[in-house]
């Protein structure tokens, strides 16, 4: 029997290309063709860049080749970048796009008490893991973690949870099945002021955002928090799939409906074929991308640099 072939699907800038440049000559002369353009519309979407975004690119590629700006490929990354850039900076207008994070693993934390990151999403996304990967990025800054289990609903959830305290080293805290989340959460910051942490990690369970309910109840966890530790939570992350397209933006804004967001992490990334996510969250909703979760291994989470993302996204397949 005859192997299949395997053929390795062109990442995003390749594709761009092959659409966008396909015929320098058209370009030079007055602008992209309607072939290139309805590629080029295609490669957008299927990357997640939504309607609005792909029209706003596709006609700034239009601008720039009928003036001539656009006749290798250089200058039509220079143009995507550009255009690119402007849009991740609506998210975080004080961000430098060329920089991650520096220090305390990239996280907020108060001047008094421990630091409180409340961590939040739907069923599913893989929010424990995200909680295990920051906790070892703090410990491996020499940070004293502790880890809130206040999923008290899902079977597993606590064991789950403090596994990963044992093996990543750090304390944990949990409740009895069905216990209000929110006196996890008190008993949490009170455990970590006698044990002399300096990182609250609160583990919520998922709820559908559609559930407004529970989503009520996330507003009484932050309540609490609040009341204390100043200021806390210092960070309020919510975890989505990146793989989940556009139902991205709307899982934010409902999420945002209810707290106070300070940060996205996309889980399940993969920087070429859902490059769109990014750019679509950080122009609809002004809420910018923290972390990026590229693996299962708590090392596998990487702190969002838009210059190091565009770096990725636009270049040629290797």
């Amino acid at each position: 029997m005859t192997p299949a072939v395997c053929r390795r699907k062109r990442g995003l800038w390749r594709r761009i290309v092959d659409f966008a440049l396909a015929d320098v000559n058209t370009l030079v002369d007055g602008g992209l063709d309607d072939a290139a353009i309805e590629g080029l519309e295609q490669v957008l979407l299927e990357a997640d860049f939504g309607v609005d975004i792909t029209l706003e690119l596709v006609e700034e590629l239009e601008r720039a080749a009928s003036r001539g700006a656009i006749a290798t490929e250089d200058d039509l990354r220079d143009v995507l970048r550009a255009r690119l850039t402007d849009l991740l900076a609506a998210a975080d207008p004080g961000a430098d796009p060329g920089a991650a994070p520096a220090g305390r693993a990239g996280l907020c934390g108060g001047e008094e008490g421990p630091g409180v990151v409340l961590v939040l999403g739907v069923n599913g996304v893989g929010k424990t893991t995200t909680v295990a990967k920051l906790a070892a990025r703090l410990r491996g800054e020499g940070q004293r973690v502790l880890l809130a289990a206040a999923d008290t609903f899902r079977a597993g959830a606590q064991a789950q949870l403090r596994t990963w305290a044992e093996r990543l080293e750090v304390d944990f805290v949990g409740g009895p099945p069905g216990a209000d989340p929110a006196s996890v959460a008190f008993d949490a910051v009170t455990a970590a002021r006698a044990r002399g942490a300096a990182w609250v990690l609160v583990d919520t369970a998922g709820r559908l955002h559609t559930q407004d309910d529970l989503m009520r109840e996330l507003g009484k966890i932050d309540r609490v928090l609040g009341r204390q530790v100043e200021g806390a939570p210092h960070e309020r992350l919510l975890v989505v799939d990146a793989t989940s397209g556009q139902n991205v933006v709307r899982q934010a804004r409902r999420f945002g409906e209810f707290l106070d967001l300070t940060g996205l992490v996309l889980a399940k990334f993969d920087s070429t074929a859902r490059a769109g996510t990014v750019v679509s969250v950080a122009r609809d909703l002004s809420v910018p991308v923290r972390f990026l979760g590229v693996g299962e291994s708590p090392e596998d989470l990487e702190a969002f640099s838009p210059g190091r993302y565009l770096d990725k996204i636009l270049v040629a397949d290797p």
